[in-house]
């Protein structure tokens, strides 16, 4: 396989949007929901403090630009109005008054700028990645873009051949459905792309706009949970088949799984008011099952060598800390502690969804690795389907 990675560059969202901010927003909105005299120890129990947005928390919880009778429009109000026996006077107060309700934003509304914003972050962290690597746009070869919160065709790949200067002749790899796992996923695929041809150069930018799927209106416990843990980020990687003077990890090995029957446990829904992440209780399992088989993958792998192999670091991104806790569970006892750090403290800040293991990456290079260290990348997303890979730190 032989894929070289040089490091990534991670741009968080600049609006801090502080813990506290969204309990307080959600108990003014909702202080009858069934959940809300558990607000507090439900926000606590996230561990996260404060996360990055793209876009202020003000921008979520605004009202829409039109009034309660945006979906039926005034006129066809008026007429039934009048059908049923009021008198003009009586249908001008009562038009007056729901044009006064606060409407949810659109669909338009909340990812339109949600959208030229993912476009702005991928944009510099491209020309981050570009810059750590010593490249310039015209030396890739590919490109390979990913971002699900935001669906828009053309998508960021086209938007970052607008903006940078690649060559005509780049190719250009859309994969704005990978959501969680867009992180290996598209390193499996860029470690693929330089094996059949080593010369190629492959950048690869996700850019999440996780906030989009804060709706102020929803009142169930997994909105609830939605709202406190994501964050935005945008991350770009170079990705070589021969090393270079940048690289910083060699990825040797690649393995997918997918869990069938699971499309319904987590998925993301685009209504009236916009995107909704949904998500269910059996969604930890599942993505435990896919922890199981890639345990499984890594024993076959180096079945020769049971005792004495074990990853260095392990930079996991399952989608909660819930099934961080099952992995040192179920990980063999003769591996030493503290592998799963570098992901612990990424969800301290928040769940960045594809673009989460980049910046867990970064976090253990700029912490300094040993060369000849070996590393495990795993990340699962809806579907249920999980990537992971195996490597070394140059």
């Amino acid at each position: 396989m032989a894929a070289y990675l040089c490091p990534p560059a991670v741009i968080h969202g600049e609006h801090p949007v502080e813990t506290s901010r969204i309990v307080a927003e959600v108990r003014d909105r909702h202080p009858d929901a069934a959940w809300a005299p558990r607000i507090d120890g439900i926000a606590a129990s996230t561990g996260i403090e404060t996360r990055g947005w793209m876009l202020p928390l003000e921008t979520a919880v605004a009202p829409g630009d039109g009034g309660g009778l945006r979906a039926v429009g005034i006129g066809t109000a008026q007429e039934a109005l009048a059908r049923d026996g009021f008198t003009q006077q009586d249908v001008d107060r009562v038009i007056a008054a729901l044009e006064a309700i606060p409407a949810p934003q659109s669909v338009q509304e909340r990812t339109a700028p949600a959208w030229e914003a993912v476009q702005s972050y991928g944009e510099r962290a491209a020309r981050g990645a570009l810059q750590i690597a010593g490249l310039d746009a015209a030396d890739i070869d590919c490109l390979i873009t990913s971002h699900s919160t935001t669906p828009a065709l053309p998508g960021l790949d086209i938007a970052l051949a607008n903006k940078l200067a690649f060559r005509n002749d780049v190719m250009l790899l859309p994969a704005t459905q990978w959501a969680c796992v867009a992180g290996t996923r598209s390193l499996a695929l860029a470690a693929d792309l330089v094996a059949a041809d080593p010369d190629r150069v492959v950048l690869v930018v996700i850019a999440e706009a996780l906030s989009t799927t804060y709706q102020p209106a929803d009142d169930t416990l997994e909105s609830l949970i939605v709202r406190l843990l994501f964050a935005d980020t945008a991350v770009a990687a170079v990705v070589t088949g021969r090393p270079r003077r940048e690289s910083v990890l060699r990825l040797d090995a690649a393995w997918h799984h997918t869990v069938p029957d699971t499309q319904d446990l987590h998925c993301l829904e685009t209504r009236a008011d916009g995107t909704h992440f949904v998500m269910d209780r059996r969604g930890p399992r599942a993505v435990q099952e896919t922890v199981t088989a890639m345990w499984e993958w890594l024993r076959v792998r180096y079945q020769d060598d049971p005792d004495s192999w074990h990853p260095d670091v392990l930079l996991a991104h399952p989608g909660g800390t819930r099934v961080l806790e099952y992995m040192e569970q179920t990980m063999p006892d003769t591996w030493p502690s503290g592998l799963l750090d570098y992901s612990r403290d990424s969800y301290t800040s928040g769940n960045r969804g594809g673009a989460a293991v980049f910046d867990i990456l970064r976090r253990a290079h700029d912490a300094g690795q040993k060369s000849g260290s070996r590393a495990v990348l795993y990340a699962a997303a809806p579907g249920l389907t999980a990537t992971a890979l195996e490597g070394e730190w140059l």
